[in-house]
């Protein structure tokens, strides 16, 4: 189908790198859109072209209900009631990833989960490259999607959000997956997890192949004529099997690949590598290109990230767990004599961090709670925890209690936007503080 634009009112919703990538798509075409963001002084609005009318500080009602197309950035809540309105009398509101998709003339994999989708969708981007093909990654990821049709590809792996599934109605993915579903932006869903997890397997409507989770499926298919991949358990085609300490990837009881023989450290990490093997494998990519990728590959930036070791203690940033299961995942992760000292805190987005409470009584930990709800849920933990206002001012308690033998877990469970611009910007604060006051 051929979509044309050229007669419509078309508003962009958000000025970040979405926004700008939306202005650009319409611009090559010969279409000026208008753009809003709620934000006065957003980050990005050094970037609108002259041409483009622009309107800061809310969204403007006028503007709205006046247009034909309507493409929404992620981080604007399609549920806002003149969005709402808007839908009901017929305006069309889709993401930038719907754009994308119907203009994308490649293959596209579509990897989406609650966490883990960035290290997966690298994964397979770096096998993809090691087999000789040309693969464009974007998405939620950093990299707007729209910006990679300026590119010759072969491939494209989007990593998306359930913010960004919101709103796309004819992707239509070589592969699909979802790695996994765990409560997460309850604030931003009016009906809460039920309406989060919907948003997720919404990928698999249009996808030729589903590799979905074993434990899952029944409740997640009805319809047979789809290609299913499962990975999860020992019934699954992929699974993960542990013989003594070592962990294999299998594929129907073949062992693929043995995980002491690569980087990968970590239950999280080789389950990852588990689903882009699987992944690879459905893509005829050859294994040996994914076993030399699996034997180099190291975390990506503020994920479970070793990033100081001094007198035998180590901190680790984790900066990117901003859900109660990512740091339950990072506490798993970690097999230690010494104590763990756990900074926790931010934004909780309306969870649930009595969560944690079994895996904290398995083990040796401290914990220092801090930002917006650290007090809330140092109440929670009120036995082994503290509250103190800032991760630095936690770090610097820490630095004075350590002993060697011990690690300190950045693993905060909690968005960053109460006190930092994003997650990056917090775990560069404690890569920098951790070498520093140690």
């Amino acid at each position: 189908m051929s979509y044309k634009y050229s007669n419509k009112k078309i508003l962009i919703l958000g000025i970040g790198l979405t926004g700008i990538s939306c202005i650009n798509f319409f611009l090559q075409r010969g279409i000026v859109p208008k753009i809003i963001d709620e934000s006065q002084k957003p980050d990005y609005l050094n970037k609108i072209p002259k041409n483009i009318q622009y309107k800061l500080g809310s969204l403007d009602k006028t503007w709205i209900l006046e247009s034909d197309l309507i493409i929404i950035s992620p981080g604007i809540s399609s549920f806002k009631p003149i969005l709402i309105k808007a839908q009901i009398l017929g305006i069309e509101i889709i993401s930038d990833i719907e754009l994308f998709s119907r203009e994308a003339k490649s293959p596209i994999i579509s990897v989406t989960g609650t966490n883990g989708k960035s290290t997966v969708a690298t994964m397979v981007k770096k096998i993809a490259e090691q087999s000789g093909c040309k693969v464009c990654l974007g998405g939620n990821i950093g990299f707007p999607a729209l910006e990679m049709l300026d590119k010759k590809a072969d491939l494209y792996i989007l990593e998306l959000s359930s913010f960004q599934l919101e709103n796309i109605f004819t992707l239509k993915s070589k592969i699909a997956v979802v790695l996994n579903i765990t409560e997460d932006h309850l604030d931003r869903y009016p009906m809460g997890f039920k309406q989060y997890k919907k948003i997720k397997l919404s990928i698999y409507k249009n996808s030729e192949i589903c590799l979905i989770n074993e434990t899952e499926k029944k409740y997640y298919f009805k319809n047979k004529n789809k290609k299913y991949i499962t990975f999860g358990t020992k019934k699954s085609d992929y699974y993960i099997d542990y013989i003594k300490e070592n962990a294999f990837l299998c594929y129907k009881k073949e062992k693929i690949i043995d995980t002491s023989k690569t980087t990968l450290y970590g239950y999280q990490n080789y389950e990852n590598a588990l689903i882009s093997l699987a992944i690879s494998d459905a893509m005829n990519f050859p294994r040996n290109k994914t076993k030399d990728v699996f034997s180099k590959f190291s975390n990506l930036p503020h994920r479970f990230q070793i990033v100081h070791k001094k007198n035998n203690i180590f901190w680790i940033n984790d900066s990117k767990s901003t859900n109660v299961n990512s740091t339950k995942i990072a506490l798993k992760n970690i097999n230690v004599q010494g104590t763990i000292w756990l900074l926790l805190g931010g934004d909780k987005k309306s969870a649930n961090f009595n969560l944690l409470k079994n895996d904290f009584k398995k083990l040796k930990i401290k914990i220092y709670c801090f930002g917006k709800d650290g007090m809330n849920i140092a109440k929670i933990y009120k036995n082994n925890s503290i509250y103190v206002e800032s991760l630095k001012e936690a770090m610097i308690l820490i630095a004075q209690k350590v002993v060697p033998g011990d690690i300190v877990l950045l693993s905060p469970g909690c968005s960053s936007k109460d006190q930092f611009k994003n997650f990056e910007e917090r775990g560069n604060l404690f890569i920098t503080l951790s070498k520093e006051i140690s």
